[in-house]
């Protein structure tokens, strides 16, 4: 095997690499955006409930709100953020 031949090889290795590195780094930003909300929520109730605070009514509330959300109908301008934040 050339030296070129595999330099070319390791090269490709290297651009998979990055490409599956970006993909999952893009899954994780979506999924965070999805559900990062409700997991704060919870972790929120979790701990008010776990401090002697009454949370029973709160993670109701939320749970309310979860499935109305999970009952919209979504398309990409669901999903536009706000730029002057």
């Amino acid at each position: 095997m050339s030296i070129k031949l595999r330099a070319r090889q390791l090269g490709q290795g290297m651009t998979e690499y990055i490409i599956i590195v970006a993909l999952i780094a893009i899954s994780a930003i979506v999924v965070y955006n999805l559900f990062g909300s409700t997991v704060r929520e919870q972790v929120g109730d979790m701990a008010a409930e776990l401090g002697g605070g009454e949370a029973t009514q709160a993670a109701a509330t939320t749970g309310g709100e979860a499935q109305t959300a999970a009952g919209a109908k979504h398309n990409l301008s669901s999903f536009k953020q706000d730029e002057r934040k």
